[in-house]
């Protein structure tokens, strides 16, 4: 899996939990699904996505041997 699809794939679960929260436990997880939204905005201008940074790092950081 590229970084690229890791971090559709993080994007898309973090919203599909924030609504099901949102529906059984509160409306303020919407504010979730707001964020991951304005990330991904922002991302898409700016090219800077903390999440790609992270995912980088600890899952795409090992060397082969």
């Amino acid at each position: 899996m590229t970084v690229e699809n890791s971090i559709r794939l993080l994007a898309g679960t973090l919203i599909i939990l924030s609504l099901l929260m949102y529906y059984f436990v509160s409306p303020y997880w919407l504010l979730l699904t707001a964020f991951v939204g304005l990330n991904l905005f922002q991302s898409s201008f700016t090219g800077i996505c903390p999440a790609e940074k992270i995912i980088k790092k600890v899952f795409f950081s090992k060397k082969a041997a």
